[in-house]
């Protein structure tokens, strides 16, 4: 017969969902980095990057609450399954004890025990068969009582269990619906900043750097590559009804908003607003090669200030000619248009692996 133990794994599992339901996130605000109202360009910018910070937040809790969950609904199963076994068990000790009585009875259990001694001819054996069936009595009684305690202990963590994963789910659904609302205020504000952004190119003239607070930890590397999550989109020479001859760089497929980085250290020699490219900037680097970062929605830098690798530098959109968000970029070997190389074998020769 083996009787269960209590498994420290059960008080880890609990902890984890206890700091999982402590840790409540709060719906982004309304309004629009500080600024009442409408936000204008630097208060969408803003309210844009405190928003994607927001929604990663929340993305993470939700995911730790579901993974919480499932770990705690895992092992409420699992206790259930150890339950059943020992209801088993105590089935089986309940049977061999009424076949122990029933056996007792028809070998003169029945009979007083001073009766049998007298009338038995070998009182000595008669002592000792007693005393057997007792301990044998004993025996079966102490096994049903631990079995039983050990149903008690499982029952009572099984509940315990199932509670807590009740709890998990039910902050599950509260925690994804603060991240549908921070998801559609993100929304509403990547527009706004994009139409800002078209309103600045049809206009031909850019509205000056915003700027954002950079993030706490910048690049100790020399080189990054423009933006930090991303999907790759068309190459660089590819062929379609997009571009009058062969794209010119490579696209990044982000969302609006998207912070953009400075691959490298350098100095900006450009900032633009109109023309197929959208919203652009171009850097130059002390290697002789040039940076566009084309498309944008917002620009973060002035014309003629110094860069460092992984600064942003701007946000991403699709800005001038450009079919959805993503981020163009082009290496050259002029600041202008016609010059380029292809960015990601370029990339690849300063430590940069796309």
């Amino acid at each position: 017969m083996r009787f269960f133990r209590r498994h420290p794994l059960f008080v880890v599992v609990l902890l984890c969902a206890a700091a999982v339901l402590v840790a409540r996130p709060t719906a982004a605000g309304s309004d629009g980095g500080g600024v009442p109202g409408a936000p204008g360009v630097a208060g969408a910018s803003a309210q844009v990057a405190r928003l994607f910070e927001e929604a990663a937040v929340a993305t993470q809790q939700y995911e730790a609450g579901r993974r919480a969950a499932e770990t705690q609904k895992a092992e409420a199963e699992r206790l259930e399954t150890l339950l059943a076994r020992e209801r088993k068990q105590i089935a089986v000790l309940n049977a061999d004890l009424g076949r122990i009585a029933r056996a007792q009875y028809r070998e003169g259990g029945g009979v007083p025990y001073t009766a049998q001694m007298l009338l038995a001819e070998d009182p000595g054996e008669l002592m000792r068969g007693r005393r057997a069936a007792w301990q044998a009595d004993l025996a079966v009684n102490n096994a049903v009582t631990k079995s039983r305690r050990a149903e008690a202990r499982l029952a009572a963590d099984e509940a315990k269990a199932a509670t807590a994963w009740q709890a998990l789910e039910q902050r599950n659904t509260e925690l994804s619906g603060i991240k549908q609302a921070i998801q559609k205020k993100l929304e509403e504000a990547q527009w706004t900043l994009q139409g800002q952004a078209d309103a600045a190119v049809a206009a031909g003239a850019c509205r000056g750097a915003v700027r954002l607070d950079q993030p706490d930890s910048r690049s100790t590397s020399a080189w990054v590559a423009p933006v930090e999550t991303y999907e790759l989109s068309a190459g660089y020479g590819s062929g379609g009804e997009r571009w009058a001859r062969r794209h010119t760089g490579q696209d990044f497929a982000v969302p609006i908003g998207t912070p953009v980085r400075a691959v490298g250290e350098g100095r900006v020699v450009k900032v633009s607003c109109g023309g197929a490219f959208g919203m652009e900037i171009v850097v130059h680097h002390a290697d002789g090669y040039y940076t566009q970062y084309a498309h944008l929605a917002a620009v973060t830098v002035d014309q003629g200030e110094r860069v460092a690798p992984g600064q942003w530098i701007g946000q991403s959109g699709t800005t001038g000619n450009s079919t959805g968000p993503h981020l163009h970029f082009e290496v050259r070997v002029t600041p202008e248009m016609g010059s380029g190389v292809d960015p990601v074998p370029w990339l690849l020769q300063h430590g940069v692996e796309l």
